[in-house]
């Protein structure tokens, strides 16, 4: 690695003067650059770095790597604060007049400096890598920019399990690369408010896993953002998933009419049937549809005593079935009412049909199991309907993750016959896991047991502070744009290392194409840029497409180190 050559006042003193730090490595992602020297700090508060006189603080943002050069260690840290301070407070109350650049020159770096403060991360060792840090360098140490070699120390290259998701700042031609064996492993989840790119981050994620053949994902695909083709903010047409891995991704569709307005190639047309609702998928609905205890009580009655018919013969409303059930039963007459009313309105789905036979459930776990293809469920013009949403994504995650368990139960000793590591990802997920239902459904049972029956979640969410604690706690990796609501950025940092630190970085990130990513699949929180999403993605991940069982195979014996 580059180091200053200490008989060379050029590297300790760039002719650049002031401010520009590019210049100073002349674009060279490898050339270091000194910024200060360490004054003070702990390992709670980190480190207190004073800059050079050359080193202009316009040119620093928090979210930037600096190295800590120690005697013995090289201490990996993040910038989280940037200060400006005085050896003589007069200069507070009397600023004197820098008019003159004489005066100026004499002023900066000696009475009046910045400084920033750095949290140790990781130390890097040559010889064994990342190392959690448990101590500190001392004073008067010297600190540089982070170089690309640095970087890569701490992440990796690209491999068959890592796949780069971006840069990181002021880096551009460095890149970042995702565990994606780590990633899958635990639940996953994408924040940010609306705006922000999370669509396109989740799309980065999933193109990734599809890849490099890590696993199979079910994307309940709400506003139809990742199947064919997808019209950005600015107009332009972008590859879904299906195009840009064919043999790989099969599009489905709960609303045809749409699919063929919008030119998407699906494969078949998914259909429910009124016979195979349970109550169970209707529980899931209760703060949406306002159903109370009492009509979710009801429905189970009904079901007991209507059979699979139960839904289709609420909906009739025969007088004389419903004073039979008020007359035997224990329920009244209004709740009776109450929720006929409320399911009435699945009549204006078209997707469910009187009778069905579990056909759609059949084909999607052929798809996922058998032909470990990646599955796109389009909502279509019921993507605007939140009910129709998660009646669908609740009733069809029951009966997969049912069929996983048992799947998993039969392959107790036989790995051969495990199914394949499964991704499921659904938008507007705190309505999934919120606090009161949570604990009861299926997302959040999956949520919990993290990779238990090799099925793991894939939120994407604007408001992680409306999702249960418990299950965000379990959430292993989170990629958060910006965030400007103190409870949603308390939620995504509850539980993360050094979250105070964080907190700074993560208000300030810039509207769109920066994120911070967090937890299981990285060795330390960092701040990107994404990828930009173009033809020279598509042609990288076209071309780094492998096969899902060989993938299986190679990374299935591997150990992945842990710090």
């Amino acid at each position: 690695m580059t180091k200053p050559n200490p008989d060379n006042l050029d590297d300790w003193f760039p002719r650049d003067g002031r401010g520009d730090m590019l210049a100073a490595t002349n674009g060279n992602p490898n050339k270091v650059y000194r910024l200060g020297v360490v004054v003070g700090g702990s390992i709670s508060r980190g480190l207190a770095v004073k800059l050079e006189p050359s080193v202009s603080v316009e040119d620093l943002a928090v979210g930037r790597y600096v190295v800590v050069r120690g005697t013995k260690k090289r201490f990996f840290c993040m910038i989280n604060d940037i200060s400006l301070d005085s050896t003589n407070q007069s200069v507070q109350s009397d600023p004197p007049d820098i008019s003159d650049p004489f005066l100026r020159d004499v002023y900066t770096g000696t009475v009046a400096y910045s400084l920033v403060t750095v949290t140790p991360m990781l130390i890097i060792d040559d010889d064994e890598g990342a190392l959690p840090v448990k101590t500190l360098p001392g004073h008067f140490t010297s600190a540089y920019n982070a170089t690309a070699d640095d970087v890569n120390a701490v992440f990796g290259e690209e491999s068959a399990a890592h796949f780069n998701v971006g840069s990181p700042l002021e880096l551009e031609h460095t890149n970042i690369n995702l565990n994606l064996k780590r990633l899958v492993e635990r639940s996953v989840g994408v924040f940010g408010k609306s705006g922000t790119g999370k669509s396109f981050l989740t799309r980065v994620l999933l193109a990734g896993t599809i890849a490099r053949g890590i696993g199979v994902s079910i994307i309940f695909d709400m506003h139809n953002d990742y199947g064919w083709e997808i019209t950005t903010e600015t107009g332009y047409a972008v590859k879904g998933l299906k195009q840009l891995f064919p043999a790989k991704v099969s599009i489905l569709t709960m609303d045809a009419e749409s699919s063929k307005r919008r030119n998407a190639k699906y494969d078949f047309e998914i259909k429910l049937g009124y016979n195979e609702i349970e109550p169970e998928d209707i529980a899931m609905l209760k703060a949406t549809m306002n159903l109370s205890d009492t009509m979710i009580d009801a429905a189970y009655t009904l079901k007991k005593l209507w059979g699979d018919n139960w839904v289709r013969q609420l909906i009739k409303g025969n007088p004389d079935d419903m004073n039979t059930i008020t007359k035997e039963t224990n329920v009244g007459g209004g709740t009776l009412a109450a929720l006929q009313r409320r399911l009435e309105r699945f009549e204006r789905w078209h997707f469910l049909v009187p009778e069905n036979n579990g056909e759609s459930v059949k084909q999607i776990i052929d798809l996922l199991v058998n032909q470990e293809k990646s599955v796109v469920l389009e909502f279509g013009r019921y993507g605007n309907s939140m009910d129709a949403y998660m009646l669908v994504a609740n009733y069809l995650t029951r009966r997969i993750h049912h069929h996983y368990v048992e799947k998993m139960e039969r392959s107790l000793g036989d790995k051969s016959m495990e199914p394949p590591q499964l991704l499921i990802t659904i938008e507007e997920a705190h309505k999934f896991l919120d606090p009161q239902v949570a604990r009861q459904t299926t997302f959040g049972i999956i949520a919990r047991e993290m990779r238990k029956y090799n099925v793991t979640l894939l939120v994407v969410d604007q408001r992680p502070s409306a999702i249960d604690e418990e299950v965000m706690s379990q959430i292993g990796t989170r990629v958060t744009a910006l965030l400007d609501n103190e409870r949603d950025i308390a939620a995504v940092l509850n539980g993360v290392s050094g979250a105070s630190g964080l907190r700074e970085v993560l208000a300030r990130l810039e509207t769109k194409q920066q994120a911070i990513i967090m937890g299981h699949a990285v060795p330390m929180p960092v701040v990107i840029k994404p990828r930009t999403y173009d033809t020279d993605f598509y042609k990288a991940v076209m071309g780094q497409a492998v096969d899902t069982k060989a993938a299986k195979k190679s990374l299935g014996g591997g150990k992945q180190r842990r710090i």
